[in-house]
């Protein structure tokens, strides 16, 4: 009895890790395709993002379930998605999506100890480049505001019209624009080894097209392609 004791307990030690290791290697597809479920809630709100703003924007980041708890004082972080239209100047369909992570600022504080999800609509290729290759603090490097909502909104206010990233929030069934100054952004490439199997920056996710929509982001992407297919954003913006 004791040896097969041992002998299953020999078994479990061994097959931890690699239980552990499976679960860590879906948590990326997991928050992909929450990001879609939450885009698509989101898209069936009656004042949602502005169409007009969304047809204008290069790149969309989601951050899907954040707790208060995850940011505090402490340093931790938010873990989304972000996808960019395809092309040299973005004006192709959407692509695969990369990894991102959201860290430091006031708004953990915002989010009243519930999930909050987070929108953002990056405005402009420089903004998207600049998110693609390093880690960018909003309100600093990059001009942010709260984005507008809603089919009537105004979205020609000067903030709106300066900013390179519009944020929203959605808490406790509330979809609103929110401040995420002082925060900030980057690429999260460990996690994009996980979710593709393989070592891949941002860059060359998004921009270079290194790797397919995988099978976790199909929502958003065709949810995406449906609703703005076209990037109706200046053309000499764009260059």
């Amino acid at each position: 009895m004791k040896k097969i004791m041992a002998l299953l307990l020999f078994v479990a030690l061994v097959a931890l890790p690699l239980f552990a290791a499976d679960e860590k290697d879906t948590k990326e597809a997991d928050r992909v395709e929450n990001a879609g479920s939450v885009f698509e809630e989101i898209l069936n709100i009656p004042d949602n993002i502005p169409q007009d703003l969304l047809d204008k924007a290069e790149c969309v980041v989601i951050f899907p379930s954040v707790l208060k708890f995850a940011f505090g004082f402490g340093g931790s972080y938010g873990r989304g998605v972000m996808t960019c239209r395809s092309g040299e100047h973005f004006t192709g369909p959407w692509g695969a999506p990369s990894m991102t992570a959201l860290e430091g600022g006031s708004f953990g504080l915002q989010l009243g100890g519930t999930a909050t999800d987070f929108v953002l609509l990056i405005m402009n290729p420089r903004g998207a480049t600049a998110i693609l290759s390093s880690k960018v603090k909003l309100g600093g490097e990059m001009a942010a505001a709260a984005g507008p909502k809603g089919r009537d909104a105004a979205a020609n206010t000067d903030a709106t019209l300066r900013a390179e990233i519009l944020s929203y929030s959605r808490a406790r069934g509330l979809f609103a624009g929110v401040s995420l100054e002082g925060s900030t952004l980057r690429p999260d490439n460990g996690a994009n080894e996980k979710l593709y199997g393989k070592k891949l920056t941002a860059t060359q996710i998004i921009r270079q097209g290194a790797v397919p929509v995988p099978p976790s982001g199909q929502k958003l992407v065709s949810l995406l392609n449906k609703h703005s297919p076209k990037n109706l954003s200046d053309p000499e913006s764009l260059k």
